[in-house]
């Protein structure tokens, strides 16, 4: 089991396959581009300059993809992922038939009363009030999509019953596509975002969480086996307002989820949780980032992850910035990995930045490793079979993150999809 609780040194001497930021570990990309320099650009809206592969606090963001460098594997957004496999994600107009919306309560069940679902045109006044795109493949789904859906919980309403946004992709033509969350003042509300069926779609959604909300967003990625799918889902978090965030990605063939909290008023409060399980040859890769730009704010980030099969990859980056008028701050993030079989790999990156000592504590943490043989043993010493008693670990390990979810039916669905992944795997 190997622990990794700081983050690695920068500036170390060059080393041939590495930047400064660490190797390129994607295969499938190419090697031979410079990193940041010429490729700064003024922001298109806001003002403002950002440097690709800088510091959280200087990023890059634009709502044009032509402000983007065009895309080689060597970008430290990008040095996990085989870019071939984003089949024309990051080249190609997105054009194609984007998945199909609709809004329902758990497992197609009668909308929750209340609710207001809308589809709006690109100069709707919420559309880009929550985020703007860090990264080409979401800047070119910015310019391509030409209607948004969005879902608004009123002010002040309390509602029971989840509600569920189902995205259904059928083509796998290059597409684009738009969907935006608000919790208004005082509200509280469960929303699950579950994707299904076949597609090649870059997605934006954006999640404004008002000043005294309590919102949960579950984004549940259970597509098909040949399906692509680049999601950035970018939150902003009002004053005392609580938001979780939970991320499970199970199917599809490449599937790259990259969730940040902007926590933009004191009292916010933000959870991030992620459970994910990679076959052979699957990639799954989730960034995310939370940016404490306040005093008196508080987060915790944990993620889980099982692979297994040859060539099974998984990657996990967690960026955590607490800048200098963060003060009070009190954030902890961790990722652990679970590798089951040979041939798979799992990477993790925590990468914690602060900018003010004046904060209540902040931490990151990393495990990957193979079984705990004193759990095995613990469990086999009572009459449990080998391979009855590895199945009774894994489900412990990600139980945890199913748990989150508090949705039962949500929970149960995804219990039993880990029970058929430990299967497929004869494990």
């Amino acid at each position: 089991m190997t622990e990794i609780t700081e983050k690695a040194r920068i500036g170390a001497p060059a080393i041939d396959g590495f930047t400064e930021e660490g190797e390129n570990l994607s295969p499938a990309n190419p090697d031979n581009s410079p990193l940041a320099g010429a490729s700064a650009k003024s922001h298109s809206h806001g003002g403002g300059v950002g440097v690709p592969d800088s510091s959280r606090a200087g990023r890059l963001t634009s709502y044009k993809v032509e402000d983007f460098p065009v895309l080689t594997g060597r970008e430290e957004d990008w040095r996990f992922t085989p870019l071939k496999w984003l089949r024309g994600l990051h080249t190609q107009a997105l054009t194609g038939a984007a998945p199909s919306v609709a809004v329902t309560g758990p497992e197609g069940a009668e909308r929750p009363a209340g609710i207001i679902v809308e589809t709006v045109g690109r100069d709707d006044a919420r559309i880009g009030s929550a985020g703007i795109p860090e990264d080409r493949v979401s800047a070119a789904a910015w310019e391509a999509f030409s209607e948004a859906t969005v879902v608004t919980i009123p002010a002040e309403a309390s509602i029971e019953t989840a509600v569920g946004i189902s995205v259904t992709g059928s083509s796998k033509d290059p597409s684009a596509q738009h969907i935006v969350i608000v919790a208004e003042k005082f509200s509280k509300a469960v929303v699950v975002l579950d994707h299904k069926g076949s597609g090649t779609v870059s997605q934006n959604v954006e999640i404004d969480v008002q000043d005294g909300a309590e919102l949960t967003v579950v984004s549940v990625q259970e597509w098909d086996d040949d399906a692509v799918h680049a999601s950035s889902q970018q939150a902003k978090v009002g004053r005392d307002a609580k938001f979780k965030h939970v991320v499970v990605s199970l199917g599809g063939d490449l599937v790259r989820v990259t969730p940040s909290a902007r926590l933009k008023q004191t009292g916010s409060d933000v959870e991030m949780f992620g459970l994910y399980f990679a076959d052979a040859g699957q990639h799954l890769e989730q960034r995310l980032f939370v940016d404490h730009a306040v005093p008196n704010c508080k987060s915790r980030v944990l993620y889980k992850g099982a692979l297994q099969g040859e060539n099974a990859h998984t990657v996990w980056v967690g960026d955590v910035l607490i800048r200098k008028e963060a003060e009070g701050t009190d954030s902890y993030e961790a990722n652990r990995n679970l590798v089951l079989s040979d041939g798979a790999r799992a990477d993790s990156v925590p990468n914690l930045e602060i900018e003010t000592g004046l904060i209540d504590g902040a931490g990151h943490a990393s495990t990957t490793g193979r079984f705990d043989d004193e759990h095995l043993f613990y469990l086999m010493a009572r009459g449990i079979d080998e391979k009855t008693a590895r199945r009774l670990v894994v489900r412990g390990f990600l139980n945890e993150i199913i748990q989150q979810i508090k949705v039962p039916a949500l929970e149960e669905r995804l219990t039993e999809a880990v029970e058929r992944e430990l299967a497929a795997g004869n494990f």
